[in-house]
């Protein structure tokens, strides 16, 4: 049994996590953004570039997984709530940039979140912060599952069908 009611949605860049996350914040559901994107957009807002932003990646990915560090210890445990990506994502990000996975694998904990979702990929669309090439979304997909199940959580892929399916697809297994 997991600690909390949180529930993760997971995938490579592009995958549909944040269409979804939106279709479930409409459905009443609490959502918390990719830290990722909120760190970049709040750098940004400052006057930074993402060439600055991410100029040394590791100090990137360990501000990173101190964002999501501090806002799942916000979070109340026993409230339903869906993640745009969580703390295992940073072990296959840690890997994809050469880093030391141990570094993050030792700030995340097993039985934390109730289910992991793993967007199947659909259709990559570039923007200011996607920048990775074909061949590191690839590399990527499969860490990224590797890093929970590795966890000891079970990846329930949802398939690559239309959004209203696949809300429907991951609320008919909370």
């Amino acid at each position: 049994m997991s600690e909390s009611k949180w529930y993760v949605i997971t995938g490579v860049f592009s995958s549909g996590k944040t269409t979804v996350l939106e279709q479930l914040i409409k459905a009443g559901y609490r959502a918390v953004p990719e830290a990722t994107r909120v760190l970049i957009d709040e750098e940004m807002a400052q006057g930074r570039s993402v060439a600055e932003i991410r100029s040394n990646e590791g100090d990137f990915q360990r501000r990173v997984t101190k964002q999501k560090l501090e806002t799942e210890a916000m979070l109340p445990l026993e409230e339903i709530v869906f993640l745009d990506r969580a703390m295992p994502d940073s072990i296959a990000y840690y890997q994809l940039h050469g880093l030391n996975p141990q570094e993050a694998r030792v700030v995340c904990r097993r039985g934390l979140y109730r289910r992991v979702f793993f967007m199947e990929p659909v259709a990559f669309v570039k923007d200011y912060a996607r920048t990775e090439s074909p061949e590191v979304i690839e590399r990527l997909n499969v860490l990224l599952k590797e890093a929970y199940e590795q966890l000891g959580y079970e990846v329930i892929t949802v398939p690559a069908v239309s959004v209203a399916e696949r809300v429907r697809f991951i609320l008919e297994r909370l």
